[in-house]
């Protein structure tokens, strides 16, 4: 086993308390005061910014205050906008925003003037799609909006019935005051992205088939104008992030051949039509998105591990552009007028910094907004390592571990792992909430990136595939004996805890081993065969086989049949409304651990889907959990 520290001791050093000052751990208040900054959009002069602000509450939904600032940080001043006004970005001329704004409870387009924008303010324009507006973007010249709506129009009152069956989505072309509305390339009924060419003449369009209906995913690019379609590629899996290339003579987007269904390569395929390329076949990291600014220089968002970074496709190769040391870049966000002056605006951030906004300069990325930071400078910090390990069959896996204020090495803690969700996704090295408020409690946190996350290449992506419930189990149980090895975990206080993809292997985990002390599962999968069919996305990138087929294939990794190896107290929590995992895959486990003796709990919230929205139930979720580790793992 070997270890890789990322700075030359710490990844993070926590800033000197000012003279006199007490810190105190990261708390469970501390996450819901916690604010953050996120860019959305930059005028085509370059001068003003659009971001949003956004923290959590003792109770309801977060809090979000729409600002503008200028590239230097300066200037900001907070907008008092319309009820139910959610903008995507700028007119052409800076003077107005346009975005989705709520008219009888049906989203719509709208514009709003800037000028003395105030609550009761009436827009100046609203596109009325029956069917309600999905997204919009503004054509380059600034003239007409690109509309992703449902054809079918407005569905009867959801009191009355619900339709199931897949839905729909086409592309609505309208001049920006509303006027000579159009759908383009109607045949088309699942599209689910779109990207306006250079000359802002015809709009690239990419579909998929839907999920009820199929067991497979494949994908179509079509090119649309007002006089036609023209079909461009079918695309034997999945893709995403579509764009045009600099010269507007290929289409950019992301793709895979992988079984798991995620993108994580850059493809082109001519405009005109023709053969599909795979850009990056051996790239060692996952791309996760693709985007053109109107200077011509192509963009390309790139996981390596678990940072991320962003390139430049540039001469036939990825040139890594921007970086945030020992953290994250998302973006960027830029104006696409065809005249902008090009100022990009990223959103950084690390370990000690929540997410904020960042702008080039001279010497790299420079922030501009500084959220959160006050608060941050009264919470003592652990350390926090990113890590190297080989799995038991000799697999290099990688991970971040979170260790308590004033943690020193050769002192064993508490210690919990904590495997992601998705599966296809990573942690990343940021302020976590999670993993801080535990090692507040005293405990080492280790977030594994087991196979099946991105970053690592395609190879280790698709490892995954059909192999969840013992490759990427290995990977997460292999991270508690190198914590173990290292001195940082006591092997008699084990704990594991993971919500969704990371609740299935928690809920996994305990009837494969007795090693772990407490457990704490989050709107896990129990039960394979059943959530196939009944998530509300198309789940075959874990396993295309058919469950009615093969039942035996889909039993072997469902935790729900093997209830009696469980020794392990597990607490399982659960949203009523949650239709990713649906809420009867942790009622049926914990019924069925219940009835064989073993020691259970289960707390299910109200209204809440995959993830509880309201801040008085997420709070109660760090409750309920830290409780049962309080009682279980002491």
């Amino acid at each position: 086993m070997t270890f890789r520290s990322v700075s030359l001791s710490f990844l993070v050093t926590v800033a000197p308390c000012a003279l006199g000052q007490a810190k105190h751990a990261f708390t469970p208040l501390d996450w819901a005061a916690m604010p953050s900054a996120n860019p959305v959009a930059v005028s085509a002069n370059g001068q003003k910014i659009l971001y949003t602000v956004s923290h959590g509450a003792a109770t309801g939904r977060d809090q979000v205050e729409w600002r503008l600032t200028n590239p230097q940080g300066h200037d900001t001043k907070k907008l008092a906008l319309p009820p139910g006004f959610s903008p995507n970005g700028f007119t052409n001329d800076g003077g107005s925003l346009y975005g989705t704004y709520a008219v009888n409870g049906v989203p719509q387009l709208a514009t709003f003037s800037l000028t003395g924008l105030q609550p009761w303010s009436v827009p100046t324009s609203v596109v009325f799609v029956p069917g309600g507006v999905r997204a919009a973007s503004l054509s380059p010249k600034g003239d007409r909006f690109a509309i992703l709506a449902n054809p079918r129009g407005a569905e009867e009152p959801v009191t009355v019935h619900h339709v199931i069956q897949p839905e729909e989505s086409s592309l609505y072309v309208v001049n920006v005051d509303g006027s000579q509305g159009q759908w383009w390339g109607p045949s088309l009924r699942q599209v689910g992205g779109s990207a306006w060419s250079p000359d802002g003449k015809e709009i690239a369009v990419l579909s998929s088939t839907p999920k009820i209906g199929f067991h497979f995913v494949k994908c179509a690019i079509d090119v649309c104008s007002s006089s036609g379609t023209r079909h461009v590629a079918d695309i034997d899996g999945v893709a995403s992030s579509l764009e045009w290339s600099v010269d507007g003579r290929s289409l950019l987007f992301c793709s895979t051949k992988n079984s798991v269904l995620t993108p994580d390569e850059l493809w082109s395929v001519p405009a005109l039509g023709g053969k599909l390329a795979n850009l990056t076949p051996n790239l060692q990291g996952s791309v996760m998105g693709v985007s053109r600014d109107p200077k011509g220089r192509v963009w390309v968002s790139v996981n390596r591990g678990v940072f991320s970074e962003v390139d430049l496709w540039q001469d036939g190769r990825l040139t890594t552009a921007h970086k945030w040391p020992n953290g994250e870049v998302y973006g960027p966000v830029f104006s696409h007028a065809a005249d902008a002056d090009g100022q990009l605006v990223f959103a950084v951030g690390d370990a000690e910094h929540v997410i904020n906004l960042a702008v080039p300069g001279s010497g790299g990325l420079r922030r501009i907004t500084t959220e959160g930071d006050d608060l941050v400078s009264k919470i003592e910090l652990g350390p926090v390592k990113v890590v190297d390990w080989k799995a038991k069959d000799g697999t290099a896996l990688q991970g971040i571990v979170t260790f308590p204020p004033g943690f020193r090495q050769g002192e064993k803690h508490p210690y919990l792992v904590m495997p992601h969700g998705g599966p296809e996704g990573n942690d990343a090295v940021n302020l976590d909430a999670w993993t801080r408020i535990l090692a507040g409690m005293g405990y080492v946190v280790m977030q594994p990136q087991y196979r099946g996350s991105t970053g690592y290449g395609d190879a280790f992506l698709d490892s995954i595939y059909q192999h969840f419930g013992d490759r990427a189990y290995s990977d997460v149980d292999s991270a508690t004996d190198f914590a173990i090895a290292q001195g940082w975990a006591d092997p008699d206080k084990l704990a594991i805890m993971g919500w969704s993809a990371g609740g299935f292997m928690t809920s996994w985990t305990v009837t494969q081993t007795h090693r772990y002390k407490a457990a704490v599962e989050g709107a896990g999968i129990t039960d394979w065969a059943s959530f196939i069919w009944t998530s509300d996305i198309q789940q075959i990138d874990y396993d295309a086989r058919w469950p009615g087929k093969d039942p035996e294939a889909f039993r072997q990794f469902s935790a729900v049949d093997f209830v009696d190896q469980v020794t392990t107290p597990i607490l399982i929590l659960h949203g009523e409304e949650d239709v990713r995992v649906p809420t009867f895959q942790g009622r049926e486990f914990y019924e069925a651990l219940v009835a064989n003796g073993k020691t259970a709990r289960m707390v299910a919230y109200p209204g809440s889907g995959h993830f509880p929205s309201l801040w008085e139930q997420r709070l109660d979720v760090i409750k309920e959990a830290t409780d049962w580790l309080k009682k279980y793992n002491p």
